[in-house]
C-alpha cells in the first residue's frame, strides 16, 4: 500500500467525499484544491485565528446520499508563517488510522466512535454553529431549518418589530445566506431601517460571512452613522455594522465608514478595535486606514495587554503581515504608539519564568 499523506487522501481512500469549511474568523467554503495544498504546506493557512486553523471537515457517502453527512469540527496548529504544522496533522492522522486501521471504509458509527476524545476537535458556539448549518444547507439547495419562516416574516415586517424576541437565530442565519434568493434584498433594506438593535446585531454577525451588496451596505452604514451622530454612540451596532459589511462589495463606501468610525471617540474601545481586525482586516491594507487603527489601538481602553494580542494576531495573517510591518516602520509615529510597538517587541523578546 502506497504511503498516505494526506488526511484527505486517506478518507477518501474509504470512498467518502469530503467537504472543507473554514469556521475561524468567517465561515466560508475552502475548496478541495486548496486545502489539499494545504495539507502539503505548499500554501499558507488565508485566515488563521489564534495561531491555528480552525475547519469544519464534512464526510459524504456519495453511495447513501440520503443520509446526513458527518460533520468533523478540527483545529490544527500553525507556524508563524501560517502553515500546517504537519506532525499534528499526523498525529490526528495517526490517532485515526490506529482505530480505523488502514482504511477509512466502514460503518458510520465506527468513523464517529474513531474520533471520539480526539484533541483535535473542538466545539463552536451555538451561534457558529447555526451560520455553518445555514450556510452548508443553502449552499446544496438543502432544506431550511424550521426556524426559517418565521424568521422570514419578521423580516418582512409581518410581525412587528418589537416581536424580535421570539425570532431564533438559526432562521437569521438561513436568512442571511439567502438573500436574493427567497428574500428579495430591497424587503431586507426596508427592514434594517426599523430594526431594534438586538435584530441587527445578530444580522450582522450572519451577514459577515457573506459577499453583500451595495444596497444592504448602504443600508447598515446609514444605521452606523445616525449612531455615531448621537450623543451616546452605541458601540455594539457600530461595531456589528462594521462585521456586517466586512466583505461587501461596495469597497469604498466599507473603508469610508471604518474610517469615520476610527476618527470618533468610540473607536478607543476595543469591541470596536476588535471588530476591524477580527472581520474586517482587508480594509487595513488602506495605509489611511491602517495608520487611525494602530493609532487608536495604542489608545485603547484596555491597555498593553489588547495592543499586544491584536498586534500579534494581525502579524500571523499572510494578508495582513506585509503592510502591518510597513506601518510600523513609519517614522511619523505618534510617542504613544511608539512607546506601545516598543513594549510589544520587548515583551516578545522577554523569556518567560517559570
Amino acid at each position: 500500500m502506497n504511503q498516505i499523506a494526506t488526511l484527505t487522501e486517506f478518507l477518501e481512500s474509504g470512498g467518502l467525499r469530503l467537504d472543507y469549511y473554514d469556521m475561524g474568523r468567517r465561515v466560508t467554503l475552502i475548496p478541495r484544491d486548496d486545502f489539499i495544498n494545504f495539507e502539503l504546506t505548499k500554501v499558507l493557512y488565508p485566515a488563521p485565528l489564534q495561531q491555528q486553523a480552525w475547519f469544519a471537515l464534512i464526510l459524504s457517502d456519495p453511495q447513501q446520499q440520503e443520509l446526513d453527512p458527518m460533520i468533523w469540527f478540527l483545529r490544527f496548529p500553525l507556524d508563524e508563517q501560517a502553515k500546517l504544522l504537519q506532525a499534528a496533522r499526523d498525529d490526528f492522522l495517526h490517532r485515526l488510522m490506529e482505530n480505523l486501521g488502514q482504511s477509512a471504509a466502514g460503518e458510520r458509527r465506527e468513523l464517529q466512535a474513531a474520533i471520539q476524545d480526539n484533541p483535535y476537535l473542538f466545539q463552536p458556539t451555538e451561534e457558529r454553529l447555526a451560520i455553518f448549518h445555514a450556510r452548508f444547507t443553502a449552499s446544496l439547495k438543502r432544506p431550511v431549518s424550521r426556524y426559517y419562516e418565521h424568521a422570514k416574516a419578521y423580516f418582512q415586517g409581518e410581525l412587528g418589530w418589537d416581536q424580535w424576541s421570539f425570532v431564533g437565530y438559526q432562521g437569521i442565519a438561513d436568512l442571511a445566506a439567502r438573500i436574493g434568493t427567497d428574500l428579495g434584498e430591497t424587503q431586507m433594506v426596508t427592514a434594517i431601517a426599523e430594526l431594534p438593535s438586538a435584530p441587527l446585531e445578530a444580522l450582522c454577525h450572519c451577514l459577515e460571512n457573506e459577499p453583500i451588496s451595495k444596497p444592504i451596505t448602504l443600508a447598515l452604514i446609514k444605521r452606523a452613522r445616525q449612531t455615531l451622530k448621537q450623543p451616546q454612540a452605541d458601540l455594539r451596532i457600530v461595531s456589528s455594522v462594521i462585521r456586517g459589511i466586512s466583505q461587501s462589495t461596495a469597497v469604498d463606501h466599507r473603508n469610508e465608514l471604518i474610517l469615520k468610525a476610527l476618527e470618533h471617540p468610540v473607536s478607543s474601545h476595543s469591541e470596536l478595535l476588535v471588530a476591524i481586525s477580527g472581520r474586517a482586516w482587508e480594509c487595513l491594507s488602506e495605509e489611511q486606514i491602517s495608520e487611525r487603527f494602530l493609532q487608536r489601538l495604542a489608545e485603547n481602553e484596555v491597555g498593553q495587554e489588547l495592543f499586544d494580542g491584536v498586534l500579534s494576531d494581525l502579524l500571523y495573517m499572510p494578508s495582513s503581515r506585509a503592510w502591518l510591518q510597513s506601518s510600523l516602520r513609519n517614522p511619523q509615529r505618534s510617542e504613544q504608539l511608539n512607546n506601545a510597538i516598543s513594549h510589544f517587541f520587548d515583551n516578545i523578546r522577554q523569556p518567560e519564568v517559570d
